[in-house]
């Protein structure tokens, strides 16, 4: 089953064809969601205007080289490993689903664009795409069900479902439906493979389809925003904030009676 391209077998009955074009589209609603999205919310501009106001108040011009390793550091250290969430637990969950699901997506755009019909697909390609789906699968429930801040630290239950939401409940339906598609068809039982193939496309359609609604485009966001920030610290501008004290931080003993939740 982990070596077997589930996409060879789907071409005896949908068109090779039919398979990219819909990942086209997936794309093209990714991209028209994510512009719709930053339209509404103004995020690029915001990040703009800021940008230019926190020029007027730097202290040094930061030279290009600079600039370059700051980015580059940001892109290695606080996007690649999420190390904005202090939080061990949350920070695995989020590298789980995160390289779980880029591994997913790529062998998946490899598999129907290079061997769509080939029975002969190298084996890792269809192995890291199983190994991908089950990554984002851990990930995304662990988070669900024992991470999420309203329920953790707010009480709330976990099937309590509001809209932002949807970005984690297609991901991890869209790799769950995924993976029951391909032990289906890999035991031969055609009604159920062709029920997980439905919810696979279906899931997949309210994933790519419902960026403009969910927090799919804040993935794009958070590595400007991040970038910025040191960037701000680099001049001197600091993002309008003060310099930190020499003082060191004392909290009192408070801070030592329960374990901190913050995220």
């Amino acid at each position: 089953m982990l070596s077997i391209n589930p996409f060879v077998e789907l071409s005896s009955f949908i068109s090779p064809i039919a398979m990219q074009i819909f990942v086209l589209v997936m794309v093209a609603l990714t991209v028209g969601g994510t512009i719709l999205d930053m339209i509404h919310k103004k995020n690029a501009k915001y990040f703009f205007e800021n940008s230019k106001k926190l020029k007027k108040s730097a202290t040094r011009n930061v030279p290009t080289g600079e600039k370059v390793t700051i980015i580059a550091k940001t892109l290695a250290h606080d996007v690649a490993t999420s190390a904005e969430f202090c939080g061990v637990k949350r920070r695995a969950a989020h590298l789980l689903g995160m390289y779980g699901t880029i591994i997913f997506w790529v062998t998946s755009v490899i598999m129907i664009f290079s061997f769509p019909t080939s029975t002969t697909t190298p084996a890792v390609y269809p192995i890291l795409w199983h190994v991908g789906a089950l990554m984002t699968c851990l990930g995304g429930y662990w988070f669900w069900f024992f991470l999420r801040v309203d329920v953790r630290s707010e009480g709330n239950p976990w099937n309590r479902i509001v809209m932002a939401d949807l970005f984690v409940l297609a991901l991890v339906a869209t790799s769950t439906f995924g993976l029951l598609w391909s032990f289906f068809q890999f035991s031969g039982s055609s009604g159920l493979s062709s029920l997980f193939l439905i919810l696979f496309v279906l899931s997949n359609i309210v994933l790519f389809g419902g960026v403009y609604w969910s927090k799919f485009a804040h993935m794009f966001y958070k590595p400007g925003a991040a970038i910025q920030k040191h960037l701000a610290e680099a001049d001197g501008s600091r993002d309008y904030l003060p310099e930190p004290a020499d003082k060191p931080k004392q909290f009192g003993l408070g801070i030592k009676r329960s374990e901190p939740q913050n995220y």
